[in-house]
């Protein structure tokens, strides 16, 4: 069995692969990556190194070479199309190489119905379902960093945090409990064919988020909606699904999703 990690030395690749390292040996784990000088330290680890770039098939054909299990970390790019053509590069190398199940981390509850020519995670899973190779679908919740263009250090130094009105509720999740949670499917059995929505079991919202800052800064902090508030993330919120939970990252994890206290410390 040969477990690749794709995206091996991004943010939420290199949380996957020190994962890893408690749950199998080195020798069973291949990073696969686009800059070799930033994986030195996974060959220290003992840890092989393959290079593939999303943009180069063949270089992920011979990468994807004698590789069991493979997990595609979406592509970070920002032009949607690009995205997509990169993932069909990763979904059609993996199925020469002869890959015998693909994992992906898509988004978490996406819209039902007929799939939406921009959702770039939905038409990449029906890729993956196309190609025949076993599949699981990782769909990651909302990750916590969002609450970083919130103003957080300026609302307990002022004892108020501005939010744009809405009936606001997240289930947003760390991007170590989603690591952690993917570890342990990448390496236990039973998970092909299935999809896993990687969300928190309960949502919160602003007012929970002003009570911890205030248990966090040691003064009460209150929140206040003010329609002039001009923000990105409002609208990019608006247009996803922050609120449904599910119990699957607890379950996969077998321990409770990091509380929002914790969450938030090293964004105050």
């Amino acid at each position: 069995m040969s477990i690749m990690v794709t995206g091996a030395t991004g943010q939420l690749g290199s949380l996957i692969m020190e994962n890893l390292e408690k749950y199998v040996p080195a020798s069973q784990v291949i990073a696969c990556v686009r800059q070799r000088e930033k994986a030195a330290n996974y060959l220290e680890k003992g840890f092989e190194v393959r290079f593939g770039d999303y943009d180069q098939l063949d270089s992920l054909i011979e990468a994807f070479t004698g590789v069991t299990t493979l997990l595609l970390i979406s592509s970070s790019h920002t032009d949607d199309k690009i995205r997509l053509n990169q993932h069909a590069q990763v979904i059609h190398a993996a199925k020469k190489a002869d890959v015998k199940h693909l994992l992906y981390t898509g988004f978490a509850f996406p819209p039902k119905g007929p799939i939406p020519s921009y959702h770039v995670h939905l038409l990449t899973e029906q890729m993956i379902l196309e190609s025949g190779i076993d599949y699981t679908f990782l769909r990651n919740a909302l990750y916590i960093d969002f609450v970083g263009v919130l103003g957080l250090k300026e609302a307990m130094e002022s004892g108020e945090l501005t939010t744009y009105p809405g009936n606001w509720q997240f289930n947003s999740v760390t991007r170590e409990d989603l690591a952690l949670a993917t570890a342990k499917v990448l390496t236990t059995s039973g998970h092909e064919n299935q999809t896993y929505e990687l969300a928190a079991p309960s949502v919160w919202d602003f007012n929970e988020l002003v009570d911890v800052l205030s248990e966090l800064s040691g003064k009460r902090i209150t929140f206040r909606e003010d329609s002039s508030v001009q923000h990105w993330i409002y609208s990019f919120l608006a247009k996803i699904d922050t609120a449904s939970t599910s119990k699957d990252l607890e379950r996969l994890m077998e321990r409770p999703v990091t509380t929002l206290r914790e969450s938030i410390k090293p964004f105050v």
